[in-house]
């Protein structure tokens, strides 16, 4: 995970993307027992690999041996979300909120549900779940740009920018391509969310 971290914010450098899949394919190879280590080995798989099909393959697993583990449905609905499977984006968060409604990542669940409202055209609850991720977590643009895109929508184009300020803010390198690319962001959802973010200022 620090590596998955290093790779989506800190560049996107391909050391950082490669040592964060190395580290996840030894964690399910050691860890076939302990949800976690599946549940973050198939996160970075997903989101780093692009192999969304291996990815759910530890997911699953996890929630074999740990079916109330909201932290799997929590990154499983973000994977969900940005490969555009905008209904079960939904579901899985809702499901990790249920599970842990005061959960330390109940951002990332925001995040999910702020992507899987987008893509349905439910732009007043997409903000509202980007508001929230933005409370729970305010050091992190993509909170912020999953705000913007909505706001567009909404034709709230002074809020939109506003928060726009605030993704450069906390990410000057911030460009919207770059980060569609490293999530493997589905072309839909990442035509839409560019056109929304272009709006509001942001650099592509």
């Amino acid at each position: 995970m620090c590596h998955h971290c290093l790779f989506l914010r800190a560049g996107l450098h391909e050391d950082a993307r490669a040592a964060s899949i190395r580290h996840a394919r030894d964690a399910i190879l050691h860890g076939q027992d302990d949800a976690h280590a599946l549940t973050f080995a198939g996160f970075s798989i997903g989101m780093d690999g692009h192999d969304h099909a291996a990815a759910f393959v530890a997911l699953d697993a996890a929630l074999a041996i740990s079916p109330s583990s909201a932290i799997t449905y929590i990154v499983g609905g973000v994977m969900l979300g940005w490969a555009g499977e905008a209904e079960r984006a939904i579901d899985w968060a809702e499901r990790a909120m249920r599970l842990s409604p005061f959960d330390p990542w109940i951002w990332s669940a925001c995040h999910a549900l702020a992507l899987g409202y987008f893509q349905s055209g439910r732009y007043e609850e997409a903000a509202k779940a980007a508001r929230r991720a933005v409370q729970f977590n305010p050091a992190h643009s993509i909170s912020f740009m999953l705000l913007v895109a909505p706001l567009v929508k909404l034709g709230q184009l002074r809020e939109a920018k506003a928060a726009a300020v605030d993704v450069l803010r906390l990410q000057p390198a911030f460009r919207y391509s770059r980060q569609f690319a490293g999530v493997d962001c589905a072309p839909a959802l990442a035509a839409a969310l560019g056109e929304a973010l272009r709006a509001a200022g942001l650099p592509e």
